[in-house]
């Protein structure tokens, strides 16, 4: 989507214009189209250049224009919506619900959901997902709503430093917090499951902290400090915890509990990526984690 964004600037900050917006985190090909685009850069309103010096205090506004329109069939799904601006949207994702058209489902994920949310709008609309969860994990995804916001978030989960926190129901009993530090590799016979695996596998850190036990499993919390694909299915496997309902990882049922396995991302913690304001949400357990669902405040 469109985005105009208004700054304040002086001499003592910044040499140039283009300086200034690649410390604001513009990324090389939006400066790109900014300087093809002298009109979408205004300097104490008229038309500027990156390469102006700043010799003084001058009001500077970039017009952040989309090309492009993300090609997806609008789905008149209801979306839980926990904060939305100018600049992200971020959804609670309900189960069985893929975050991105594939093959199988070209129809009812989240970025089909989205094209019908935001179908009336006046500029278009590009499906910029930062955090992709899987189609069975539920809970808070974060969706870019302009090329700017996309830049910097993007790069704040490569260096991570967009903090994320999971809730999970596990098999057994676990009475103390721990940290398992395990590389995770893709396995030899399939493009879709992991495994720890010390000669092959990358870095993979995974903390877990016990909330609450009954009937045999525990509610933990799991802190990801690296971001590796099904990273907290494969750790609590790994020690004996396989999830609730993980027929890939923990040996059972294809159907699952509920057909999922019970992970969802109830937390997250990261800098919002135009007014650099901490942003700290959370969601809700759902439904299906049973009496678990009453723990947490």
């Amino acid at each position: 989507m469109n985005r105009t964004i208004s700054y304040n600037l002086q001499n003592e900050d910044y040499k140039t214009i283009i300086e200034f917006l690649k410390e604001k985190g513009y990324s090389i090909p939006l400066l790109q189209k900014l300087k093809a685009n002298p009109c979408d850069v205004i300097c104490d309103g008229e038309p500027g250049f990156l390469n102006r010096e700043i010799k003084n205090r001058i009001n500077l506004t970039t017009v952040i224009r989309e090309y492009e329109k993300s090609d997806f069939i609008p789905s008149n799904i209801p979306l839980d919506i926990l904060c939305e601006d100018e600049d992200l949207i971020i959804i609670n994702k309900d189960k069985d619900m893929p975050i991105h058209p594939s093959i199988k489902h070209r129809e009812g994920t989240l970025a089909n959901a989205l094209s019908y949310y935001y179908r009336n709008e006046d500029s278009p609309f590009v499906y910029r997902c930062i955090n992709r969860l899987d189609k069975n994990t539920t809970g808070i995804t974060i969706i870019a709503k302009n090329p700017l916001s996309s830049a910097i978030l993007s790069r704040q989960m490569k260096t991570d430093n967009i903090h994320r926190i999971y809730y999970a129901v596990v098999r057994g009993i676990i009475d103390k917090k721990g940290i398992i530090d395990a590389p995770i590799a893709r396995t030899s016979d399939s493009i879709i499951t992991r495994e720890v695996n010390f000669q092959t596998g990358q870095n993979a850190i995974t903390e877990y902290e016990p909330i609450e036990s009954a009937g045999g499993n525990t509610l933990v919390k799991c802190r990801l400090k690296t971001g590796r694909t099904h990273q907290i299915r494969v750790h609590m496997a790994y020690i004996g915890h396989p999830l609730v309902g993980d027929f890939l990882y923990g040996k059972e049922e294809n159907t699952g509990v509920n057909g999922r396995q019970l992970l969802h991302a109830g937390e997250i913690e990261f800098t919002h990526p135009i007014t650099c304001k901490n942003m700290h949400i959370t969601a809700p357990l759902p439904a299906d984690f049973g009496s678990f669902q009453y723990v947490l405040p």
